[in-house]
């Protein structure tokens, strides 16, 4: 019966010219999108490689110089692309490619893609996750909605019946011939695309665990579209209304609830306006240590701990600048402002997370969303982890710098150089992508949503199905 159900289903999909016509279409897109796609990341990964070594060449060809004035000259640093961001761009085009690391100041990634847009990009772009979310959806919809109404209308069920016909198995089987050319597409998809990965050399290795479990996400969120679809064409009599609902189910859960979700996060845990947060770290800098103003509060005492730490009796005796030792107690300092407010930025971002993941029990594509981003490591999560990276050896680099100085001065000596040699001393800046099990961890209330979405409209269509049988 299931065989019988699976072969019928399937050859009314090749004769509906419809369905054949919106399948080449889709697989045209896929085709093209993982062109396009490919083309960008390997011009991303191309100009990361050229900048990170013109970038690193123009550090080391300083020449001789101060090394306080080289750490206000100051460096970039570069995010490398994950090869999954291939699939998923995420929020990668929003939050810049580049940070500027400088002296007693903690800089914003920069140069995003998104502000090179037009004004048409808000309309969305040709992108592989733009098909795998939005698009298949709808030709899911366009397959099932009339999978049983289209029994009653041509009034074939009663004969089926008559036939010994057994419903779960009907059901089954058409559920099977509307996810096999799903099936079909979406893993002929990330089969080309783990072969173009596989081509392309970049940062990070390429992992094709990491593109099956992404694989494996996308056929669940597909599941939970075609059991409600099926649900729908089961409880409705008219294809047309059955058509209507499940569009409407489509606009609400990948259109309405995304944007309800992130309007709601936002408003009750807010972030602060730049100019609020800028003005925070301000305000708190001037409470502590200025490594630049010896006659602070801070200063002195920080003097008196140093001459009673080395036991003498004037700065001249100590075995080190302590001009360049102030600076970087007080780089210190303003590290740890920056650590202490941008953990109160990471706290609500970290209370957003909760609240979306809480609200994606109305809307599978928003845990599929967050799974497909976390995996393809351009969520905000990965982002965060590279601007802590980055600040961390900012901070490094500082210490470097002001140890030099230190070191190899006097108290009060003047117009010291450092060798044209120095800086090739300082570590490459070398950032790697966290784990595929950390991200796992990290989107285990995703993951836990996303089956339970799966499980709640597999019984719902096996278990209401009978009532109509």
């Amino acid at each position: 019966m299931i065989k019988k159900t699976i072969i019928k289903e399937i050859q009314e999909l090749f004769r509906d010219g419809r369905v054949k016509l919106s399948g080449i279409i889709v697989l045209l897109l896929l085709l093209v999108s993982v062109w396009i796609s490919r083309n960008q990341y390997k011009k991303s990964i191309e100009e990361v490689a050229s900048a990170k070594t013109e970038e690193r060449a123009v550090w080391e060809n300083q020449g001789e110089k101060n090394p306080h004035s080289a750490a206000h000259y100051g460096n970039y640093v570069f995010k490398p692309k994950h090869p999954l961001s291939l699939l998923d761009q995420g929020v990668n085009k929003y939050t810049g490619t580049s940070i500027f690391l400088e002296a007693h100041k903690r800089n914003e990634a920069q140069f995003s893609s998104v502000a090179d847009q037009t004004g048409l990009a808000r309309f969305g772009v040709l992108s592989p996750d733009f098909i795998l979310l939005f698009i298949l959806p709808l030709l899911i919809i366009l397959i099932g909605y009339n999978s049983v109404t289209k029994e009653r209308e041509m009034e074939t069920m009663a004969l089926l019946k008559s036939q010994g016909m057994v419903y779960w198995k009907m059901i089954l089987g058409k559920w099977v011939s509307i996810f096999l050319p799903i099936f079909i597409l979406t893993t002929l998809l990330f089969l080309l695309s783990g072969m173009v990965l596989s081509f392309i050399e970049g940062y990070t290795s390429f992992s094709w665990l990491s593109l099956g479990l992404l694989l494996l996400i996308y056929l669940f969120y597909y599941t939970v579209f075609i059991n409600i679809v099926l649900f729908i064409s089961i409880q409705v009599k008219k294809s047309s209304v059955s058509l209507v609902v499940a569009l409407g189910v489509w606009i609400i859960s990948c259109l309405v609830a995304p944007k309800v979700a992130s309007n709601f996060a936002e408003s009750k845990y807010p972030y602060p306006t730049h100019q609020e947060f800028a003005t925070t770290i301000s305000d708190a800098k001037k409470e502590g240590l200025d490594g630049h103003n010896p006659w602070s509060e801070a200063s002195k005492q920080l003097e008196k701990d140093v001459l009673l730490e080395y036991g003498v009796d004037s700065l001249n005796q100590l075995p080190f600048n302590f001009i360049a030792y102030r600076m970087q107690k007080g780089e210190e300092y303003q590290a740890s402002i920056y650590k202490k407010h941008y953990a109160v930025l990471k706290a609500q971002f970290q209370k957003q997370v909760a609240t979306y993941n809480t609200l994606s029990v109305i809307s599978p594509f928003l845990s599929a969303r967050f799974l497909s981003m976390g995996i393809a490591r351009t969520d905000y999560q990965s982002h965060w982890d590279f601007a802590d990276a980055s600040e961390s050896y900012r901070i490094e680099t500082q210490k470097f710098l002001n140890d030099n100085y230190a070191n190899n001065t006097s108290y009060m000596e003047r117009g010291y150089l450092a060798k044209s040699d120095t800086w090739k001393n300082l570590p490459k800046f070398e950032y790697e992508h966290v784990n595929l099990s950390t991200v796992l961890k990290q989107q285990k209330i995703s993951m836990l949503i996303l089956l339970a979405w799966v499980l709640f409209t597999t019984s719902l269509l096996f278990v209401f199905n009978r009532k109509k049988n």
